[in-house]
């Protein structure tokens, strides 16, 4: 069976596509063989989140020091929501139609991985003293993941086919953490699940996404590029806009809490995935990126869909800010530990 995934556009006022059909054993040798390219490889993984960090710096700095306040972080946060992000949703799901076949084992562990944060994250509720709006804002930085790092990290593991991996992994676990993330929220605030789900615009965009590749529809190229050019946009805003809404003293509204969340999404399931993969055999390869998917940094937008839902944005930009910051140190770690493992 085959994975097969298309590149986009990239040049002003043309377009190209780019197709590529590999097993999903893969055949290509990973880039991680050696010990001198593991050595470079863990530095290369630990700079990648530089920029992630550097831009909520950025969005603290020019929300706090410049004429560009809350009022106008307010639109930007709407736009990111309602457009930004959605697109690139969308755009990373059509992107690389794949038809599953053998890959079901891969995909089956990517969402073991998101299942299992979902039920540690929701299982916070039921701790004494847990605060309900801090646990419905902040459960989803638990077991949401940033989707851009997600696929450059996968091409530095395994080149070309650790791309198409990690969009087939993107691909079934988005729906299930945007649903999971939103449960908590409507239900805190009081509005209906069912209609929350209905008009969620991420959940909106990953089903529209899904059925795209379900019955093998293309976006046109000029399409293609518009809906790829918009989502690009998505992650230095994003970022930009949990800067500008940090308040890392609101972590201390809840740091037990805050501890286990980001405990969770950087050493229990990263251990789990690491466990999982050399259970089920995996190709190394899909093992290197199942581990890598595990640790990755939370998701920027979780800080968006906070506050779009009447959530607590702080205490959420608290997390999302912390959480790069430990997978810049805890993501090559992971992937050393298991490199140890399966050796």
């Amino acid at each position: 069976m085959f994975i097969r995934f298309v590149i986009g556009a990239s040049s002003v006022g043309s377009g190209f596509t780019f197709r590529l059909s590999v097993p999903p054993t893969g055949n290509a040798r990973p880039r991680w063989c050696g010990q001198t390219v593991a050595d470079t490889c863990r530095m290369a993984d630990a700079l990648l989140l530089l920029p992630d960090f550097t831009l909520i710096v950025v969005g603290f700095l020019i929300c706090r020091y410049t004429a560009l306040n809350r009022p106008a972080w307010d639109a930007i946060e709407r736009i990111v929501y309602l457009v930004l992000f959605p697109a690139l949703l969308f755009g990373a799901i059509v992107r690389y139609p794949i038809t599953a076949g053998s890959a079901l084992p891969l995909a089956g562990a990517g969402l073991a991985v998101v299942t299992l944060g979902v039920l540690l994250s929701y299982g916070l509720r039921l701790w004494p003293g847990v605060d309900a709006r801090l646990h419905a804002s902040g459960a989803q930085t638990a077991f949401r993941f940033n989707s851009y790092v997600a696929l450059a990290l996968a091409d530095r593991l395994a080149g070309a086919p650790g791309v198409a991996w990690t969009a087939l992994i993107i691909a079934v676990c988005v729906p299930v953490a945007n649903v999971a993330a939103v449960w908590p929220l409507a239900r805190q605030g009081g509005h209906g699940y069912l209609r929350e789900l209905l008009r969620n615009p991420l959940i909106l965009a990953t089903v529209a996404g899904l059925l795209f590749n379900l019955l093998g529809l293309r976006l046109p190229a000029l399409a293609e590029t518009t809906v790829t050019r918009i989502g690009a946009a998505a992650l230095p805003l994003g970022l930009m806009a949990v800067g500008a809404g940090l308040h890392l003293g609101a972590l201390k509204e809840g740091p037990r809490l805050a501890a286990a969340l980001l405990a969770i999404r950087h050493a229990l399931l990263p251990a789990f995935a690491v466990v999982l993969v050399v259970a089920l055999g995996l190709p190394p390869g899909q093992q290197a990126v199942v581990v890598a998917f595990a640790a990755l940094p939370t998701a920027s937008s979780a800080y968006v869909l906070a506050v779009r839902m009447g959530g607590h944005g702080g205490y959420t930009a608290g997390l999302v800010t912390v959480s790069t910051l430990i997978a810049m140190v805890a993501l090559p770690l992971w992937l050393a530990a298991w490199r140890a493992w399966a050796a």
